[in-house]
């Protein structure tokens, strides 16, 4: 099945948003607030067979830390098919070439599928938050096979997945 990963821009970012917005929840994203991450990060889309099946956002890493975040997203009518699996290596393959030098995820509580997916695919929890007036938490996890380069110690990521 021909998969492709596509760069989200113009009103390609509304099915970006979908995506996002269906997967989480608790933390809905306005039309200006994926524009304003589209600014400062790589927001894509994935298409299996030309059907829009997830999207994924990589935070690049910035100095000192070198820290990237890799988020990728499956719609659920699409899981459990390799097409998670195929967007992630992907996306880890951009990080690595942008420099990091740790892989990191966010994935909301409440969503076990994408919890079971990072951890079978070598991610370790390293922090639980609650963004003001939420009762679903945010997990941190990153990669152990990436160094350790700073440690997060509560600190909270500048926005939610």
């Amino acid at each position: 099945m021909p998969f492709e990963i596509i760069a989200a821009t113009g009103h390609l970012l509304d099915d970006w948003r979908s995506i996002h917005n269906t997967i989480i929840p608790t933390a809905p994203l306005s039309a200006a607030d994926v524009a304003e991450r589209a600014a400062r990060n790589r927001l894509t889309l994935a298409y299996a067979s030309g059907e829009l099946v997830g999207n994924a956002t990589m935070r690049p890493p910035s100095d000192p830390d070198r820290v990237a975040t890799v988020i990728v997203r499956i719609l659920p009518e699409h899981r459990r098919r390799g097409f998670g699996a195929a967007y992630l290596d992907a996306e880890l393959a951009h990080a690595r070439s942008t420099g990091a030098v740790r892989i990191e995820t966010v994935v909301l509580e409440s969503n076990t599928d994408g919890l079971s997916f990072a951890l079978a695919h070598g991610f370790v929890e390293h922090d639980r938050y609650l963004l003001d007036g939420d009762t679903i938490a945010f997990i941190d996890l990153h990669l152990p096979s990436w160094p350790m380069t700073r440690v997060r110690g509560g600190a909270r990521a500048t926005d939610p997945p």
